[in-house]
């Protein structure tokens, strides 16, 4: 059994309202985070489709969809890969969820995921793995950085129900 992560409780983005964005979305579609009000928003931010992290998380938001049904909220997960990227890794994985392209890297510059990683003592800039649940006001409830994939899903679902 997992140890569930709490979120972060110092965040610099707690309790302001969620950094607005337009971005382009799996299917063709668009998604606008301020048209998104009144429900509360999971946004989850991920490195790269269908990579094994990556793929155990989103499944996870997957199969946990009928809990986050019941609370109204709407998942929404970023990277900077394409829109035709996205299409395939949400056929592959039957993601029941929007997938939204930071192509430019705006969105995950607003929210502090786009960093300084280290790998094997080689530096490299990409996405931090981190979640942000955004109450029906637009502001932003809960946040988790540095995510590890197992029991996160289950830690943001308890926080969206402590949302209502």
């Amino acid at each position: 059994m997992s140890k569930k992560a709490a979120p972060a409780q110092d965040d610099q983005l707690l309790g302001k309202t969620a950094p607005d964005f337009t971005l382009a979305t799996d299917g063709g579609g668009t998604v606008q985070l301020s048209k998104l009000r009144g429900h509360p928003v999971i946004l989850y931010f991920y490195p790269k489709d269908n990579t094994s992290g990556c793929t155990a998380e989103a499944c996870d938001f997957r199969d946990n969809r009928a809990g986050f049904a019941k609370t109204k909220a709407v998942v929404i997960g970023i990277s900077k890969d394409s829109v035709k990227s996205h299409d395939g890794f949400k056929a592959k994985q039957k993601l029941n969820f929007a997938l939204a392209s930071d192509e430019d890297g705006k969105v995950c510059a607003a929210y502090g995921t786009w960093i300084e990683k280290s790998m094997y003592g080689r530096k490299y800039m990409g996405i931090d793995r981190a979640t942000f649940v955004i109450d029906a006001k637009g502001k932003v409830a809960a946040a988790w950085r540095k995510v590890k994939v197992p029991g996160h899903v289950a830690a943001v679902l308890t926080a969206v129900q402590g949302l209502a």
